[in-house]
């Protein structure tokens, strides 16, 4: 039984042997391919027997009606490599050692392979499903296929949003339905009657407390308290309260107390929720369904919204986002990026457009996963396979960074139907030693050096002041040219891929919908899901005369025009500007309730009734009201 793959393990020395496989012309007919291809008894070797069932496992086999259709090389399925005979692919045993059409004066670094005495022919048995970890890592031919053909077929039509959307609103209630807005209404008017509850027990609310003047909450108002926090991301201040300042300046923004008071913003905020406490039980929850009971159900939906709105294209890109947080969840400390501390969201995008189509809060390693018998039972390769549930067979190529990658993963996906490329850390698991201990030093600029293991690639690639290693299951060793320079593929189409899902966090951090500091954690990550639903809804408009920034600002006011209720200014002003005390924190005593004041900073025992702030009543009572 082999071992768990450790990620933080570098892999031991492996035996290689070098094949170069004989790849028949597209002209030649499907008889010749099968004549040529076709192995004999006494030359197949006990690895290519080996192989051959590692490779079709989990893969239904092919009919012979479907092997008569072939008319093009037989390089991508990975049923052609278990035909090909050992004597058509006898190459000259050496060293793993090429280039990329480099100057033949180049020093490059040999790498030592040692193979066996001669092969034991062996009976064609069934091999056991963990044998397809066995990496039997070889130079790569000189004769190579294109990577379209070792690539899988992709067989999704018509990718893309499934439903036509005309508006923005249409859009965006598409993902913020009716459904789950009943939902937050419901809880957060049970919420707000909890919290009441709690704080008169305690002795908390005051005459003057928000919360006594509570009202329940409804859909409507729900939805315009949506279209003021998207507003607070295009016109963006220091404080909450500068959006309702009644200061007759340049900075005045009347538009958000024409929809709702400060007040009635500052309560539902408070009171905002999405669970029952009631039904919170730590015994029958998992360690992740524990900390994420509270946003669990806003999870759920908008994963099955996503996914349901939108078919995914062939790239899909696999990457973390983050929410700037410090508190009960596990934080991660990532310095390269732009919050070096908060909560780590998982997502898998389309590369074409950025779509975000499921996701997963980062909330510790769920250890009661983990099976000693499985090679992919690791915290992160389970997270990638969960992340991409229900994608399996239909050929998408998974882009990764080296976070995620490793040989192990990648033969799993490549036996799921995935293809997978991206950035590797050459101190995984069965990556040849060879490779993981070339250094920069050892390598000129744009030198390449790698193996293959049939349908892994593994390469070195020495960039401009840096070493690279990438994994693909389809790239090879080919390149494509950039300027006057020649670069490996890989390297170009993990920049296309990946680059569309770094200008997508560039779009969400222009709009900072989550920077207010908040010790509720669950409320930043809702307010984070929320931002991400606005540029899903953009893509699913599909109108390129839209920017994103005329698209959130249409939203803005489709929903306030289809849910918002202007307010009055004869409502507005309901109490005159009278100054009071605080009452007795205990009666009986002299000691009252203080506060500071807004203008001084000093503690005082006044404040003003209708403005509801702490202010010295002799010296800052009057330039407080004057200046505002």
């Amino acid at each position: 039984m082999e071992k768990n793959v450790d990620y933080g393990a570098s892999c031991d020395s492996i035996t290689t042997k070098n094949k170069r496989p004989v790849s028949p012309s597209v002209g030649d007919s499907s008889a010749k391919i099968r004549r040529q291809l076709m192995p004999s008894v006494s030359g197949r070797s006990h690895r290519d027997s080996k192989m051959a069932n590692i490779l079709n496992y989990g893969s239904e086999e092919e009919s012979d009606k479907e092997e008569e259709g072939i008319t093009q090389p037989l390089g991508a399925p990975r049923m052609a490599r278990m035909l090909m005979d050992e004597e058509d692919e006898e190459v000259e045993r050496g060293s793993i050692n090429f280039t990329l059409e480099r100057p033949s004066q180049l020093r490059r670094p040999s790498i030592s392979v040692s193979t066996p005495a001669s092969p034991t022919p062996v009976s064609p048995t069934p091999v056991e499903p963990n044998n397809k970890f066995k990496f039997d890592w070889r130079a790569f031919p000189m004769s190579q296929f294109e990577p379209h053909l070792r690539r899988e077929p992709f067989s999704q039509i018509n990718c893309g949003p499934t439903v036509s959307f005309t508006n923005p609103y249409e859009a965006f209630i598409s993902i913020w339905n009716r459904e789950i807005m009943d939902l937050i209404v419901r809880e957060t008017n049970l919420y707000s009657q909890q919290l009441a509850t709690t704080m008169l027990e305690n002795g908390m609310i005051r005459p003057t407390s928000r919360i006594t003047r509570w009202h329940d909450t409804n859909v409507d108002e729900l939805y315009t308290y949506f279209a003021i926090i998207l507003a607070m991301s295009l016109v963006v201040k220091s404080h909450a309260e500068e959006y309702w300042s009644n200061n007759n300046d340049i900075f005045n923004t009347p538009g958000f107390s024409t929809y709702m008071s400060y007040d009635r913003f500052m309560l539902i905020s408070k009171c905002l929720h999405f669970s029952n406490n009631v039904h919170y039980n730590s015994e029958l929850l998992t360690q992740p369904q524990d900390k994420l009971f509270k946003i669990k159900p806003i999870i759920d939906h908008l994963n099955c919204k996503y996914s349901e709105l939108f078919i995914l294209s062939q790239n899909v890109t696999l990457h973390e986002s983050f929410t700037m947080r410090k508190g009960l969840l596990d934080n991660q400390l990532i310095p390269n990026k732009g919050p070096t501390i908060g909560v780590k969201i998982f997502e898998v995008c389309e590369s074409k457009t950025g779509y975000l189509w499921r996701f997963e809060v980062y909330v510790g390693h769920d250890i009661s996963a983990l099976q000693e018998d499985n090679q992919i039972s690791g915290t992160i390769p389970s997270l990638v396979l969960r992340l991409l549930n229900g994608l399996e067979h239909k050929g998408h190529t998974v882009w990764m960074d080296n976070f995620y990658n490793s040989p192990a993963l990648a033969r799993e996906l490549k036996v799921r139907g995935f293809d997978c490329a991206g950035t590797l850390s050459t101190n995984r698991q069965f990556v040849p030693s060879e490779l993981a201990n070339i250094s920069e030093k050892d390598m000129i600029v744009g030198q390449v050096v790698g193996c293959t293991s049939e349908d892994v690639d593994v390469m070195v690639w020495r960039d401009i002041g840096k070493r690279e290693a990438f994994i693909s299951t389809y790239h090879g060793v080919s390149s494509t040219r950039c300027g006057e320079t020649l670069n490996p593929s890989v390297v170009l189409d993990y920049n296309t891929c990946m680059g569309v899902v770094d200008r997508k966090a560039h779009q969400l951090s222009m709009y900072p919908i989550e920077r207010k500091s908040t010790q509720v954690w669950y409320k930043k990550i809702f307010r984070r899901l929320l931002h991400a639903s606005i540029l899903n809804a953009h893509i699913l408009l599909g109108n390129q005369l839209l920017t994103h920034r005329k698209f959130r600002k249409a939203l803005i006011i489709d929903l306030l025009s289809a849910h918002g209720t202007r307010i009055s200014i004869s409502k507005t002003i309901t109490k005159l500007h009278t100054p009071a005390q605080y009452d007795l924190i205990k009666s009986g005593k002299t000691d009252r309730l203080k506060r500071k004041c807004a203008v001084c900073g000093k503690r005082t025992i006044t404040y003003c009734k209708a403005c509801n702030v702490a202010m010295c009543l002799f010296t800052c009572y009057e330039p407080y009201h004057n200046s505002h």
